[in-house]
């Protein structure tokens, strides 16, 4: 996908880019594929801000998508390739031999008509979806299960893969997109191909009004509160006190570990010094 910019015709042009949807084929989703989505504000079931600066943005509607690849051992065309408003990667609708239709993530490269198959048999080709002990040493997976029958969890965002690094008894080595070298189970399901839409870390949204459209609200900085709101309030001038950047609540926010967690699972965690 190629990055498009306007010409500077206003203050708010001048800085924005877009990303080219020439790949799209589709603009109205598939009916029997959408739900209502209600927004939360960042709040969870108690109705607690959990994230900040959530609130507002454009009406949407949930697309549902087969994480967990249930049409098994039936070929499928990739119909249509869709704009997804829920996630930075777009969306391929594929239409199984029994009639079933179903969204998946759109690898990059995977184009109209391309047939694919989820199957413990099938071939580690793009698009294709098997058990990770059946896919060859170094090919690059995306939507991985954690754990057996849970679902595409891992790798899921745009322009990410996870690459094979390994296999060892019952688990298979991955080095994800984070740098993190971890081990799977060889039964967890993934899906074969790097995820398409890389390009939208490359967005310059250009102006606030973009973001208030998905979304996210204004962030006040800290030093500009008052000292009863935030650690880094008051003083006479911009002045931290001297102090590392803290939160509102006074934890660390800048690479500050709040608590230790262990996994034997991990083989290298993605801050360790090893990797630098």
């Amino acid at each position: 996908m190629a990055m498009i910019r306007k010409k500077p015709r206003t203050a708010a042009t001048r800085f924005q880019s877009f990303i080219s949807s020439k790949d799209l084929t589709k603009k109205k989703p598939e009916k029997k594929l959408i739900r209502p989505l209600k927004k939360s504000g960042g709040r969870n079931v108690y109705g607690r801000i959990t994230v900040r600066h959530r609130g507002g943005g454009a009406a949407r509607k949930y697309r549902l998508i087969d994480f967990g690849r249930s049409e098994r051992d039936v070929p499928g065309k990739v119909v249509s390739i869709e704009y997804d408003p829920n996630r930075n990667v777009n969306i391929a609708l594929i239409c199984y031999a029994g009639g079933a239709k179903r969204y998946i993530l759109h690898p990059e490269g995977l184009e109209i008509g391309n047939v694919i198959m989820a199957s413990e048999k099938t071939e580690a080709k793009l698009g294709n979806a098997l058990p990770l002990k059946s896919i060859p040493l170094g090919f690059m997976v995306h939507n991985v299960e954690i754990r057996p029958q849970s679902r595409g969890t891992f790798v899921r965002s745009a322009g990410t893969s996870a690459q094979i690094m390994g296999k060892a008894d019952d688990h298979v080595t991955l080095k994800m997109p984070s740098g993190e070298i971890r081990m799977v189970s060889g039964n967890s399901w993934a899906t074969v191909g790097v995820l398409g839409t890389a390009d939208f870390k490359n967005i310059r949204w250009g102006k606030a009004g973009r973001m208030r459209h998905r979304g996210i609200r204004p962030t006040v900085r800290g030093m500009a509160m008052n000292p009863v709101d935030h650690p880094h309030g008051g003083g006479e001038g911009r002045s931290k006190s001297g102090e590392h950047p803290r939160s509102p609540w006074g934890k660390g926010a800048k690479g500050t570990r709040t608590r230790k967690r262990t996994n034997p699972l991990i083989i290298r965690r993605r801050k360790s010094k090893k990797s630098k």
